[in-house]
């Protein structure tokens, strides 16, 4: 009986096409993820459009969904090479709020029931620091962080940085209900500066931290083109 084998070019495909539905993810999710427009992995993987992924892509994916480079199309895989090889384990799936931290002059939230979630490697998040159980993945309103952040990114993050002394960095807070997305350092005087990458936006220099709800830190943004 004659067997159906695949062209060298098609294996990176269908072993990509096969950790996408294991994993219950989506084209347009993973092309996010990569900073591409939301059709670009649905046209490489069913119309080879780019016909190979390029190296940056390919790491990126190999990291994510924890396999060797060689089975999204690094080198020269057997084409014979059985998909039992194509690890899908130790993936973390992230909920995403239906809610917008404001880059902006502010927006109101009132609606933080999850509306999806995105799957990343375990071991990926275990290298920056963060437990899977504190994440959350909310996209910024907003261009008050241009260049930094961005309207319309996705954003990751951390909860459990509202628990632990705060450290400069971007932070998800609320002031008078309103969430933002915003850069915190804390000043000698034990007072906070809330400021704003935008420098057509205001900064706040002197915030007793008492007015402040901190939701979280910023760990990671993703970003369409």
């Amino acid at each position: 009986m004659a067997q159906n084998i695949l062209a060298p070019g098609d294996l990176p495909r269908a072993n990509l096409e096969r950790l996408i539905r294991e994993n219950g993810d989506d084209f347009s999710s993973l092309s996010r993820f990569l900073g591409k427009n939301p059709a670009y992995i649905q046209q490489y993987i069913k119309r080879g459009t780019p016909r190979k992924l390029d190296e940056e892509d390919r790491r990126k994916l190999a990291e994510f969904y924890a396999v060797d480079e060689q089975l999204l199309g690094g080198g020269v895989a057997s084409v014979s090479a059985p998909m039992s090889a194509v690890g899908t384990q130790d993936m973390v799936r992230i909920k995403q709020l239906q809610l917008g931290a404001s880059a902006g002059p502010g927006s109101l939230a009132d609606d933080e029931a999850p509306q999806d979630s995105m799957a990343f490697g375990a071991k990926w998040l275990k290298q920056i620091g963060t437990d899977p159980d504190k994440l959350s993945l909310i996209v910024v309103d907003g261009d008050s962080m241009d260049p930094t952040l961005c309207d319309g990114d996705d954003i990751m993050v951390d909860h459990s940085a509202a628990e632990r002394p705060l450290r400069d960095g971007i932070y998800v807070l609320r002031m008078d209900d309103v969430l933002l997305v915003k850069r915190l350092a804390l000043r000698p005087s034990g007072k906070l500066s809330i400021r704003s990458d935008n420098i057509r936006y205001p900064d706040w220099d002197d915030v007793e931290p008492q007015e402040v709800n901190i939701i979280g830190r910023v760990v990671w943004k993703g970003r369409r083109l």
